[in-house]
């Protein structure tokens, strides 16, 4: 598939059906979300708010004809104080665009926002067998730092976590 020429802007409130019916599918046809049922859209506006109120991102792929092709956001990794400046992103593309580029460029946006905001770690859990998503991170710069085995269960199967990281930035102090 070739790459698809795409606007990447922040998420507004109109763009929440086409957020949601990507999340949606991912929790009935793939491993990416780890949850066993669908959400409603006042889930997702729920969610959307909450990342606002954090100060973090969410960024949309719109398509020539105007459709959410992908989404991305960024949020806390741990609740701790001592994790601050580290963050856990998540990226997903609506499955009639897959392969096109679109994770990839919303990652790359995504990126330049968390080094805007001073985040100094980038961190990624993949399910084992994504390959085309550890793929990317790996393209972009993320590194193996580990794999943790039947952590999770999604059809009736365990699923294994591959840990990736991104450092952002190269200051030696927070």
């Amino acid at each position: 598939m070739k790459e698809l020429n795409v606007q990447i802007r922040d998420a507004l409130d109109t763009d929440l059906a086409g957020i949601l019916r990507i999340y949606n599918d991912a929790v009935e046809n793939s491993t990416a979300i780890w949850n066993d049922r669908i959400v409603d859209l006042d889930n997702r506006r729920a969610w959307l708010a909450e990342r606002h109120d954090q100060g973090y991102p969410v960024l949309v792929a719109i398509d020539e004809g105007g459709q959410v092709a992908g989404y991305a956001s960024f949020g806390p990794w741990r609740p701790h104080d001592g994790f601050r400046h580290t963050v856990e992103n998540s990226v997903y593309v609506s499955p009639d665009h897959r392969g096109s580029g679109i994770g990839r460029s919303l990652m790359k946006a995504l990126i330049e926002r968390a080094r805007q905001l001073e985040k100094h770690v980038m961190v990624a859990f993949i399910e084992s067998e994504n390959r085309a998503s550890v793929h990317m991170h790996q393209q972009l710069g993320f590194i193996h730092v580990g794999q943790m085995r039947q952590v999770g269960c999604k059809f009736g199967r365990w699923l294994d976590l591959t840990m990736m990281q991104l450092t952002l930035n190269r200051t030696s102090q927070p």
